[in-house]
């Protein structure tokens, strides 16, 4: 192929991969600027406050104090970085925790965190919310159950937690918080532009393709086919608001079957950011057995047993002429 035509090919490449990229980040802040000005608003208001109350008793069933189930809640409905503040403003206050406590902790915020954004983004793959966020939480529940028996059983870890990083505080005023917000938006767009460039690239020379079949044998135990795995890998490495747009940018393409979504979005809400997110619960003293290894083991099982049950509960698709976009999504919400 001449030098000039090459040129020409890789533009319209690159034009095409900007334009899906816009689309896809494009949906994803119609969902994420009015759940993230919502939750200002209850932050600002302290309200946060008062939903974090009934999980004070939740608290003690983990083994943890129940001043924690605030840092919890603001890490749920905010982002894990407010929850760590929090956490980091209410430990003078508490008895020293052990590394076994502040893991089981960090793993549970870990496993449910920033809720409602995410929750969006599954529901805007085709499923459906509630579930999503009510999985994410039940989740985390029995994974902190769980991991308390364990500890207590073993003693393991039973040695006081050092916590070896504090987090920055929040924008003092809201146009601070506004421009925040707003960079780290135009972020997200970057890296799914990256990420979509790159998935590209890895379809055109076959890595996807050797990718896939290594990992084929451990998604297919999950129920997650060769159309999703690659998206998996993405939302695991680097977070379900990634491997989420990609999923949105596929299913309205037609291309990821509903189980697909559905369990793929599964695994990603119960273990996602695996490098980041674990790395950073390190630096407040957990312990990657619980916070990595723990974390992703019991999101592979209880996906693997979610997967059978949706087999079993899924309705007999009924004969269909339909294809597309449109008939994908509302089979995802069917199903899901």
């Amino acid at each position: 192929m001449p030098p000039a035509e090459t040129l020409r090919t890789l533009a319209r490449a690159a034009r095409g991969t900007t334009r899906d990229a816009f689309r896809v980040w494009l949906t994803l802040v119609k969902v994420m600027v009015p759940i993230i000005i919502v939750v200002k608003v209850l932050t600002e208001l302290d309200l946060v406050r008062y939903l974090a109350l009934p999980l004070s008793p939740i608290m003690g069933l983990v083994g943890l104090p129940a001043d924690l189930g605030l840092s919890w809640a603001t890490s749920m409905l905010v982002n894990i970085y407010s929850g760590l503040f929090v956490y980091a403003g209410l430990l003078p206050g508490m008895e020293q925790l052990s590394v076994a406590q502040v893991t089981t902790f960090a793993t549970m915020t870990l496993i449910a965190h920033n809720v409602l954004v995410e929750g969006r983004i599954a529901q805007q793959c085709g499923l459906n919310m509630t579930t999503q966020i009510v999985l994410r939480f039940g989740g985390a529940l029995l994974c902190g159950m769980l991991m308390r028996a364990f500890f207590d059983a073993t003693g393991y870890l039973s040695e006081p937690a050092t916590m070896l990083w504090a987090p920055r505080e929040a924008p003092a005023t809201l146009a601070a918080w506004a421009w925040n917000e707003a960079r780290n938006l135009v972020s997200v767009f970057g890296i799914v532009l990256v990420l979509m460039g790159l998935m590209r690239v890895l379809d055109a020379v076959g890595i996807t393709r050797l990718l896939n079949a290594c990992l084929r044998p451990v998604l297919r135990l999950m129920g997650i086919g060769d159309n999703a795995a690659t998206i998996t890998i993405v939302g695991l490495s680097l977070g379900i608001a990634y491997g989420g747009g990609l999923i949105v940018h596929e299913v309205q393409g037609g291309k990821v079957p509903p189980r697909d979504v559905f369990s793929s979005l599964s695994l990603m809400g119960l273990s996602h950011a695996l490098i980041e997110d674990t790395l950073l619960m390190t630096l407040i003293g957990a312990h990657l057995g619980g916070t990595l290894w723990a974390r992703l083991i019991f999101s592979m099982v209880v996906v693997m047993l979610l997967i059978r049950l949706y087999d079993r509960l899924r309705p007999t698709p009924l004969p269909t002429t339909t294809t597309g976009p449109a008939s994908t999504a509302n089979s995802a919400s069917m199903g899901a």
